[in-house]
């Protein structure tokens, strides 16, 4: 009877793995502009059609250095938009454009609960006109996870789910990739595989936890916050004739040079 069972084809199902089919099976990806971090994922990439959970230390807030290129790229690629439901914090928009992600391109949800949060996610998935799905479901059930990872499968989508590390990193989850993000010295980011097909990672893949493209835009905000304080502080001084007067020949000088750049 075991030699019959043994015998007969399994179904090709979306969404369901083989063990056999570990390092052979084709698989759709998106790169994640970390080459380091790509040679480690299955296929050399994050997965199309499968759920990516990430893990996330509290407060640390790293996703966004870690999904931002290949967001980019995929909406790039693309005419569709991406959907971020429940977003702890509104994103940055400055910084989103300075990484390529178009602001006009994403769809910000925030449900009442984390059963909306959940069905939001799943219609987002099920939407032709959605590229990319990112979802902050910190108390997401096994259940919740292993629905949205067939739903993801069903339409070869992109999906990124961000939860609690401490609690979860020990339970099982549906998804086909986990990760773990932990905040290191130095400004980097250590990337944990904790569940991959293929062999185990030895050790995680340090990556830098913003971009130098990032840190030159935080800059000019900073610049232009302080220059903006101290026209402030002039127009509000005694002599404010002049003041005013040095105040528009400087923003003058600045619109001449943009125009000239």
């Amino acid at each position: 009877m075991n030699a019959l069972l043994s015998s007969l084809p399994l179904p090709s199902l979306p969404g369901l793995w083989r063990g056999q089919d570990c390092l052979g099976a084709p698989q759709r990806v998106v790169a994640s502009g970390h080459a380091a971090l790509d040679a480690e994922l299955p296929a050399g990439g994050w997965p199309l059609g499968a759920l990516t959970e990430v893990l996330l230390e509290p407060a640390a807030h790293a996703e966004w250095a870690l999904v931002l290129p290949a967001l980019a790229a995929r909406l790039q690629g693309s005419a569709g938009r991406a959907v971020l439901a429940a977003p702890p914090l509104e994103p940055f928009t400055p910084a989103l454009q300075a990484a390529g992600v178009p602001a006009g391109r994403l769809c910000c949800i925030w449900p009442h609960d984390a059963t909306a949060a959940a069905w939001a996610c799943e219609q987002a998935l099920r939407c032709r006109d959605v590229s990319a799905v990112l979802a902050w479901l910190p108390q997401a059930p096994p259940s919740v996870l292993r629905r949205l990872q067939l739903v993801a499968a069903q339409h070869q989508q992109l999906l990124w789910v961000f939860r609690g590390s401490r609690q979860d990193r020990q339970a099982a989850s549906p998804a086909p990739l986990r990760l773990w993000l932990e905040r290191a010295q130095h400004r980097h980011l250590l990337v944990h595989l904790l569940k991959r097909r293929g062999p185990p990672m030895g050790r995680p893949v340090a990556l830098p936890a913003s971009s130098a493209l990032l840190a030159e835009v935080l800059a000019a905000q900073a610049r232009r916050r302080q220059q903006l304080q101290q026209d402030a502080a002039v127009l509000q001084s005694p002599a404010r004739p002049a003041a005013l007067a040095l105040v528009a020949d400087r923003h003058v000088l600045a619109g001449l040079a943009a125009a000239h750049a």
